[in-house]
């Protein structure tokens, strides 16, 4: 569903169930099952989300949204995890509104999310740009890849 207030995204159309509650909009959240507010960062996540599931073969029942985390005395929330067959965490997804430029702050931000994680995967996208990397833990390096990978590509070393 597409009207003057989405934008547009860097992603395939996603069906979104969308709903009007007093004069508020509301998307149905595959992950949650539920209906949350549509902000232009849920927008995003919605269509991330539809994108990885549908075109990259990543197991719905594996992914979660609004995962809640600590980072010392500090409660924070990663977007989207993505979990391995043995349900421990291996992707760390996070989003940002397509009128948010991704920058230094934001790698930042899911860094200090993968420091309580420890996932190999990192992605970053305001739905426009998509950032993907794989962390290598031995050499401390990252490398970044132009596409994200299908969910049978991603390589599980670390």
């Amino acid at each position: 569903m597409r009207n003057e207030k989405t934008p547009e995204l860097n992603l395939p159309s996603a069906e979104l169930k969308i709903k009007k509650e007093n004069g508020k909009e509301y998307v149905f959240d595959r992950l949650r099952k539920l209906y949350v507010r549509l902000t232009p960062e849920e927008f995003v996540r919605q269509h991330f989300v539809s994108f990885l599931i549908t075109y990259k073969n990543y197991p719905q029942s594996r992914m979660a949204n609004e995962i809640g985390i600590e980072l010392g005395n500090v409660k924070k929330r990663c977007d989207t995890v993505l979990y391995d067959e043995y349900l421990h965490p291996l992707m760390i997804i996070e989003y940002k509104a397509p009128s948010i430029t991704i920058n230094q702050n934001t790698f930042d931000q899911i860094t200090r999310y993968n420091m309580r994680l420890n996932v190999p995967w990192l992605i970053v996208s305001n739905g426009i740009q998509h950032y993907c990397c794989c962390v290598d833990y031995k050499t401390g390096k990252y490398s970044f890849f132009k596409e994200i990978p299908k969910y049978s590509e991603l390589k599980i070393e670390n």
